[in-house]
C-alpha cells in the first residue's frame, strides 16, 4: 500500500516580501536620479560610475541567488526570494537606468543646455553674423524682426523640419544665419519621401504674434542636422546665403519655455517614482499567488 506523499505548506516570509519590493525601488530610484540631473549634465564619468556600481550589486545578488538554488542543504523558500529579489533589482536598475536617460535626452538636457549658454539682447539679424553668437542659448531681436515666411522651406524625414528665416524689416541680408523653426507646423509640396519643394504655410512657434521678438536655441543635435538640410534648400530654392545658420523657437517668453524643461523632467521623475514603486508592488503580490499556489 503506497503512502500519499505530504506538500510542505507554503510559508509568507514578510521580511522577504518587503525587501523585494523596497530595495529594487530604491536601486530604481537612484539609477533614475543619477541619470536624469544634474550628476548626468557635469560629471558622465562619475554618472556611469554609479550605474555600474550598482550593476556590481546587482550582480552579486544574482551570483548569490543561483548559489543558493544549487546548494541542496538550503531552504527551497529562502532561495526561491533570493531569487526572486535579484530578478527584481535588475528590473529596478535596467529601469532606472533607461528611464532617466530618456528623462535627461529629452527634458533635462536641453534645460542645462540653455541655462549654460549666453544670452544676447538687441541682436539685429541683418548685421550680426550667426559665427559671434555660436554661443546663445536665448537670445532677443531688435524691433521690426520678423519671420519671412515667404523664404520658409522644409525637409521631410518621418517628421517635417521647417524653417523660415528672422529678418530685420525690409533690410537686406547678406547672410541669412538666424531661422525660426518647428516639427510638423508647415506644410508643403513633397518630391518624393525626403524633400519638400515648394511651402504653403509656415506655422510654427509665435509665428503669428507680433509683439514675438526672441527665440530659445534648439538644443538637440539629432533634429539640428534636419533642420540645417531644409536651410540648405532654402539657400538653392530662393538664392541666398546662410553661412553659419542658428535654430529658435520663436517664441514670447524663452525664460518660462526652459523653465518647462525642469518642471517636465521633475515631473516625469516623480510620476516614475510612484509608478514603479506600484508596479513592485502588484508585482510581489503576484509572486506570493503563484508560489502559495504551487
Amino acid at each position: 500500500m503506497s503512502k500519499a506523499r505530504t506538500r510542505r505548506p507554503f510559508r509568507i516570509n514578510f521580511a522577504a516580501i518587503l525587501l523585494c519590493i523596497f530595495l529594487p525601488w530604491v536601486i530604481f530610484c537612484i539609477m533614475y536620479a543619477v541619470m536624469s540631473f544634474s550628476i548626468h549634465y557635469n560629471s558622465k564619468s562619475v554618472c556611469y560610475l554609479f550605474v555600474f556600481l550598482f550593476l556590481g550589486l546587482v550582480a552579486i545578488l544574482m551570483k548569490t541567488a543561483v548559489d543558493s538554488s544549487k546548494d541542496p542543504q538550503a531552504d527551497p523558500s529562502t532561495s526561491t526570494w533570493s531569487i526572486i529579489i535579484a530578478a527584481c533589482c535588475a528590473l529596478g536598475w535596467l529601469c532606472g537606468v533607461t528611464a532617466g536617460d530618456l528623462n535627461f535626452f529629452y527634458n533635462m538636457e536641453p534645460y542645462y543646455d540653455g541655462a549654460n549658454l549666453n544670452s544676447y539682447p538687441n541682436v539685429d539679424p541683418s548685421k550680426m553674423p550667426g559665427q559671434q553668437v555660436m554661443d546663445a542659448g536665448q537670445m532677443s531681436f531688435v524691433p521690426g524682426s520678423r519671420l519671412d515666411t515667404t523664404k520658409a522651406m522644409a525637409f521631410h524625414n518621418m517628421d517635417t523640419y521647417c524653417v523660415a528665416p528672422i529678418v530685420n524689416g525690409q533690410t537686406v541680408t547678406a547672410s541669412y544665419d538666424f531661422w525660426a523653426v518647428g516639427l510638423n507646423c508647415c506644410s508643403g509640396h513633397y518630391r518624393d519621401n525626403y524633400e519638400v519643394v515648394g511651402l504653403n504655410q509656415f506655422g510654427c512657434g509665435e509665428y503669428n504674434n507680433p509683439k514675438v521678438l526672441s527665440g530659445l536655441r534648439v538644443m538637440r543635435e539629432d533634429q539640428r542636422e534636419f533642420f540645417r538640410l531644409a536651410v540648405k534648400q532654402a539657400e538653392s530654392a530662393y538664392t541666398i546665403k546662410a553661412n553659419h545658420p542658428l535654430f529658435f523657437h520663436w517664441m514670447l517668453d524663452p525664460d518660462s519655455e526652459l523653465a518647462a524643461y525642469m518642471d517636465e523632467g521633475f515631473k516625469y521623475y516623480v510620476f516614475g517614482v510612484f509608478a514603479f514603486f506600484a508596479f513592485m508592488f502588484f508585482l510581489v503580490i503576484c509572486c506570493v499567488v503563484v508560489l502559495s499556489r504551487s
